[in-house]
């Protein structure tokens, strides 16, 4: 059987967010969309799709953001930069550090088949943030 590969940013970005919704493991419990922008497009450079947060209470904490291209999502974590590399590389996504201030460190998922290492990156990045 033969199945396709999805190649949608959008719908790389909305697999994502299901998943981050739906898993209750240690870390994900925490974790939430949120601002998302029902009709992004994607760009070359990324359009914004949405935030991902993590809670304490009623407090929410954003710590990374989910963009869409033609091809592609990517997170770009604006916390537990150096947990999500890890964690990226250890999964076999493609991680690259982007150079702003502060820094930040972009994983990108690529296909649907990523969105459930890339959850786990999310999950390593929430967990730390304890």
């Amino acid at each position: 059987m033969v199945e396709e590969r999805i190649t949608d940013g959008n719908r790389i970005a909305q697999l994502l967010a299901s998943e981050l919704d739906g898993r209750e493991d240690r870390g994900l419990e925490r974790v939430a969309v949120t601002n998302a922008d029902r009709d992004v497009e994607p760009t070359a450079d990324g359009a914004r799709a949405y935030d991902v947060v993590v809670t304490d209470g009623d407090d929410e904490t954003r710590f990374a953001r989910v963009f869409v291209h033609d091809d592609r999502a990517r997170l770009e974590f604006e916390a537990g930069q150096e947990v999500a590399a890890e964690a990226g590389e250890s999964v076999d996504l493609r991680v690259r550090p982007k150079a702003v201030e502060p820094p930040r460190t972009l994983v990108f998922v690529e296909s649907g088949a990523a969105v459930k290492r890339a959850s786990d990156v999310v999950q390593r990045v929430a967990t730390q943030l304890r």
